[in-house]
Order: C-alpha cells, then sequence, then structure tokens
C-alpha cells in the first residue's frame, strides 16, 4: 500500500483551504488503495492554545511546532509522496521543504490556493516579512514533482518555475455537506443578507458598508448576517454575528437568501478562489461578488448572481434580489447546479486523485 503523508499548517478539520483542498478526498484516496497520513505544523491542542491569544501559549504552541516539524524529517523514509499544503513552517527559509523534496529525494505535489509569495497586509512591519519568506515559494514550486494550484492565475506563477503544474479548484461537497433549505422563508417578508469570512478579509466587507446602510433604512425589517471567528462589530443596526463553528456551518449558511463577497481588484485577490461564492451557490443563494479574477468565471453576471464594481450596483443589484423572491430562487437553483457540474467533490474527484498517479 501505497503510504502519503500530508503536510499541512493546521489539524484535521479545522481551517477551510485544508478541508476543501484535500481532507474532503482523504476517503477516496483510502479506497484507492493509500495509506494517508496527515502531519500538521500545529497538534490539536497546539492550535487551540495559539488562538487563545495569550503570548506564553502561542511562543510554547509555535515551539512545539517547530520541534514537531524537526522530529518528521526522521521519519519521511516511511513515505512514497508528500503532499504539502501551503507550507511546513510558518516562518524561516524553506529547510523542511528542501529536506522533504530533495535531500530524501521524495515526490512531493506542492498545493496552494493564495498569492502565498505576496501579503494583502499592506502595513506589515519589516522584520515580520523578512521572518515569513515569502520568496520561498519559487523554490517548493521548483523543488516540487507536481504543483497543484486553485486556479489559473496562481497556476501561471507557478509555471515559471516547473512545467508540471495542474489547476486544481476548491471544492464543495455537495452530496453530504453543503445541501440547500427546502425553503428561504422568514417571518414578516425578512430577506438575509450574508457574508462569511475571517478577520483577514472583513475588511473587504467594510468597503461596502455605505452601501449596506443605506439599504438597512430602506428595508428596515432585513438582517445582515455575519458569519466569522470574530465579531467585526459593524456599524449596522440590524446586524446578526454568528461566531463560525464547524458544527453549524451549514444551518449557519442556510439562513442567508442572498450572499456578498466583496472585494478590491489587486494582486493578493487574483489569486483568491472564489470559495465564499461557491458555499453560497451550492446552499442555492445567489452570489453578488466583485468581479475580480475567478469570481468571473464561478458567478456568471445575471445569472447565478451579480457583479457589483461600484457603488450603484452594489446598491441596485442588492435592491433587485431582496425584493424579487423569485429572481433569488432561479439564480440559487442555477448556482447550485453550476457548482455541482464544476466544482463538487464529484465532478473533481478525477482531477485531484491524478495527482497522485
Amino acid at each position: 500500500m501505497k503510504k502519503i503523508l500530508f503536510v499541512s499548517p493546521y489539524p484535521p478539520d479545522q481551517a477551510p483551504s485544508q478541508r476543501f483542498r484535500y481532507e474532503q478526498y482523504l476517503s477516496q484516496l483510502n479506497e484507492k488503495g493509500f495509506d494517508t497520513v496527515i502531519s500538521s505544523f500545529f497538534s490539536q491542542k497546539g492550535y487551540s492554545l495559539y488562538q487563545s491569544g495569550n503570548l506564553l501559549s502561542k511562543i510554547y504552541s509555535v515551539t512545539g511546532g517547530y520541534i514537531r516539524r524537526c522530529l518528521l524529517l526522521f521519519q519521511l523514509s516511511r513515505y512514497e509522496m508528500i503532499f504539502l499544503h501551503r507550507e511546513a513552517t510558518p516562518a524561516g527559509p524553506p529547510i523542511v521543504e528542501y529536506v522533504m523534496a530533495k535531500v530524501t529525494g521524495k515526490k512531493m505535489i506542492y498545493d496552494f490556493d493564495d498569492s502565498i509569495w505576496l501579503t494583502d497586509n499592506k502595513g506589515e512591519p519589516f522584520l515580520a516579512a523578512l521572518l515569513r519568506c515569502r520568496w520561498k515559494v519559487r523554490f517548493i514550486c521548483r523543488w516540487s514533482y507536481k504543483v497543484s494550484c486553485g486556479n489559473a492565475y496562481l497556476a501561471n506563477y507557478a509555471r515559471r518555475f516547473n512545467t508540471r503544474v495542474f489547476v486544481n479548484p476548491t471544492t464543495i461537497d455537495t452530496r453530504d455537506l453543503h445541501k440547500p433549505k427546502a425553503t428561504h422563508n422568514h417571518p414578516h417578508g425578512k430577506v438575509v443578507v450574508g457574508w462569511t469570512g475571517s478577520q483577514s478579509t472583513v475588511k473587504y466587507l467594510r468597503s461596502i458598508i455605505p452601501v449596506l446602510q443605506i439599504l438597512e433604512v430602506k428595508y428596515p425589517q432585513n438582517e445582515y448576517l455575519i458569519i466569522a471567528d470574530k465579531d467585526p462589530a459593524l456599524p449596522l443596526k440590524n446586524a446578526v454575528f454568528r461566531p463560525w463553528r464547524k458544527g453549524s456551518e451549514i444551518a449557519d449558511l442556510a439562513e442567508m437568501d442572498i450572499g456578498i463577497m466583496p472585494m478590491p481588484d489587486d494582486a493578493w485577490t487574483q489569486g483568491k478562489c472564489g470559495f465564499k461564492a461557491l458555499q453560497y451557490m451550492a446552499m442555492e443563494i445567489p452570489a453578488v461578488v466583485s468581479p475580480v479574477g475567478v469570481n468571473k468565471e464561478i458567478v456568471q453576471n445575471g445569472v447565478e448572481g451579480y457583479w457589483c464594481d461600484s457603488f450603484n450596483e452594489w446598491f441596485t443589484h442588492l435592491a433587485e434580489l431582496i425584493v424579487n423572491r423569485e429572481a433569488r430562487t432561479q439564480m440559487g437553483k442555477r448556482g447550485r447546479q453550476k457548482v455541482i457540474r464544476h466544482y463538487s467533490v464529484e465532478s473533481n474527484a478525477e482531477n485531484f486523485l491524478s495527482l497522485f498517479q
């Protein structure tokens, strides 16, 4: 039985990028006769300590992560292939990656779903940027047997350093996980406009707060649902915050009638893989998005949702969907069918499994 080592930053079942990039395919790999083992930088306990916010806890968990990576180097002979998601360590040069790919001679598949050679933190301190060593991405691409990228933009970058580059889109489990509610009925004609994300992307949501404030006045019965890791405390009277939890994620998404995904158009966002839009569409929720990068492929303007590139477009399209339930329903149904055909686990399984051939 061929043993595959999956090397990732976070413990299993914790990070969306891991869950929807490779974790949901592990059972299929096992059915094909592969033995899969996950090695995360953080242990489950270490990750909980790191998220606590306590400085000593963070130092303890990060130190433990580097010890785990050092020990891993002595266990690589057990595996025939290595699947590296994003990076082996959160800081420092790519020493672990070099040993995995070049010293041991293992076939390493390198997977990423963001422009991780860049940063979206324009105010990042010089020392932090120095420690992150983002230049390592190009070297890991060179050393890898294959490179798996979430979209064509990322793949074009990787092809500068490696000829064996494959587009492997982020996918949704439409059979067992993302299943829409039968109806989206709310009392008193309420319509729920929703957004899901994290602290790193909430700044994009803030960019359309003036639009949402005007809509809140025009349609006072409506609700603005925010699903995130931390309450962004938005200046909206009818904002409702739900902390992201894996166990309630689908039920919380199902409360939305309209899903929004605002983003600026820059080198960082060009690398985004449209995950929010895919989640909305899989749940039969029309996606109203900025026409940036892969969003223009995922959402066809006026079919599964709308593109919005200005204040007027955000206001006009959101207002239209708020008052037109039939349009929401039809766009939602078309969106789910598109995800099933092009962005589901079942539609992409053969593409993903081919990485290991």
